[in-house]
């Protein structure tokens, strides 16, 4: 889901900043900041909120709304996907298809939450990814961070005062009233999928109240929560945003930009809403929304380090590591919401072969090769996933393949040499080759590399940019 904004095409100009001043003074509020100011706190509030919203979008439409048509289940009730995502899964950007899902929206508002989980077997890999509504990664339990031992674990609100039960291995403080849990079990093949099922099955969630036997405090109110859309979100961005605000209590690192925002009527006990503003302060706001949007997209493109064509950063972490980067927290969940750590997870981008062309299945066949003994060294697994380079989703292709990863190697060919060739191209390079074939759209490519628990050890991508091993280039094939 890419979150687009209003739309001025072109700069303000001398005239049209005059005009801007006649529009806003009849109805302005004496509060109201002067034209650029109210401009650049919509620029800046349009960074700093972009990722707020997209997560509220998400959940609206997994644990909201069950019309969405992405409905995975109510608040505080785990859902199991026993399949990896498709095509027909567009709720999110750059969705995984190595783990099948399990989804745990959760209100904490009432009471904290003890999240069990089974014993699993050494060799598969699996994490659960504590994520709030500010989309921080608060923490993780799983095969690196936590072991593959059976646990149960309690996850708390930000208000939340109180003891730590015994029995608990460890607590978890979301910064917001609302948070989810994203569990990924890995799937080691299709005749894999009852063994993922057995896992799924041993996750658990309860209230606190029900794990000490005791009885449940008062329920939470009810909440009327705003239907979004994409089209609501280009008119409506900053009521989603002041709605999202009330259950996230601001951390040191946020009360800047909450002053900010209070003055064009977003926070607390505010009600902002757009289409009552004057002419002149929609213009602004909308201008500062487009400006805040295309910096994101300049971010995206520059920030991370190119190498081989391939773009390597940390895009994800807890609160610390963004230390009020509203920017690089918004590019990363532009890019793809719901990344990992990169000691987690690390995700080498691309959208360019190694000589910095564009990638687009409509004008080009490639390869991607892997020396032998090259491959992305990984704890866990590895894969490289094709999306559409437009809408950054899952491609229809007629094999139903949307990635090619490790466990998927000895039904690989090797090349004589036993290095490994993909072929990245949207028609198939033939039945001697098609093992190898990760179908491409007609038209741009987005690639994605997934090293989940990569090595910290020589070689490593660790940091990412800055690692002892580097993907390898995607080669255009000669016509």
């Amino acid at each position: 889901m890419l979150l687009r904004t209003m739309l001025l095409t072109k700069p303000v100009s001398i005239a049209l900043a005059g005009a801007l001043l006649l529009l806003s003074a009849p109805a302005a509020k004496a509060e109201w900041p002067g034209i650029l100011e109210a401009k650049e706190i919509a620029e800046e509030g349009f960074i700093y909120g972009l990722p707020i919203v997209m997560n509220y979008a998400v959940m609206y439409a997994y644990a909201v709304d069950p019309d969405s048509g992405q409905f995975k289940a109510p608040f505080n009730q785990i859902k199991n996907e026993a399949r990896v995502f498709t095509y027909k899964d567009t709720a999110v950007v750059t969705p995984n298809s190595d783990t099948p899902y399990s989804f745990l929206w959760m209100d904490l508002r009432a009471e904290p939450l003890v999240l069990s989980v089974p014993a699993v077997e050494k060799d598969r890999y699996y994490a659960v990814q504590l994520e709030d509504g500010n989309t921080f990664n608060y923490g993780y339990i799983g095969s690196r961070a936590t072991g593959n031992e059976a646990g149960d674990y309690m996850v708390v609100g930000p208000d939340w005062q109180g003891e730590t039960p015994p029995g608990i291995k460890k607590v978890f403080r979301s910064s917001t009233q609302f948070s989810l849990a994203g569990y990924r079990t890995q799937l080691f093949g299709p005749d894999d999928i009852d063994n993922v099922k057995k896992v799924q099955a041993g996750y658990k969630v309860q209230p606190l109240s029900a794990y000490l036997k005791q009885p449940a405090p008062p329920p939470a109110p009810k909440i009327d929560f705003p239907k979004i859309d994409k089209d609501l979100v280009k008119s409506n961005f900053f009521e989603y945003l002041d709605f999202a605000l009330q259950f996230a209590p601001p951390g040191e690192d946020e009360k800047d930009i909450r002053a900010k925002l209070a003055e064009i009527g977003v926070g607390a006990g505010k009600r902002f809403d757009f289409h009552e503003l004057p002419l002149g302060h929609r213009l602004e706001i909308a201008l500062g929304m487009k400006e805040g949007d295309k910096k994101v997209d300049e971010y995206i493109a520059t920030y991370p380090k190119t190498i081989n064509g391939w773009k390597l950063s940390s895009w994800f972490g807890d609160r610390a590591f963004f230390n009020g980067n509203w920017l690089l927290r918004a590019g990363g969940a532009k890019a793809g919401i719901y990344g990992n750590d990169a000691v987690e997870a690390t995700y080498p981008l691309t959208r360019s072969d190694g000589d910095g062309q564009t990638l687009d299945g409509s004008k080009a066949n490639y390869t991607l090769t892997f020396a032998k003994g090259e491959y992305p060294p990984v704890n866990a697994f590895w894969s490289v996933t094709m999306y559409d380079g437009k809408t950054q989703l899952l491609i229809k292709n007629p094999i139903n393949r949307y990635l090619i990863n490790s466990p998927m190697l000895p039904n690989l060919k090797k090349n004589p040499d036993g290095s490994l060739t993909l072929y990245v191209q949207k028609d198939s390079p033939g039945a001697e080759k098609e093992s190898n074939w990760l179908p491409a759209p007609d038209g741009p490519i987005y690639l994605v590399m997934r090293l989940y628990w990569p090595k910290t050890e020589a070689p490593s991508i660790l940091p990412p940019g800055e690692g002892t091993w580097q993907p390898p280039g995607i080669k255009r094939m000669a016509q």
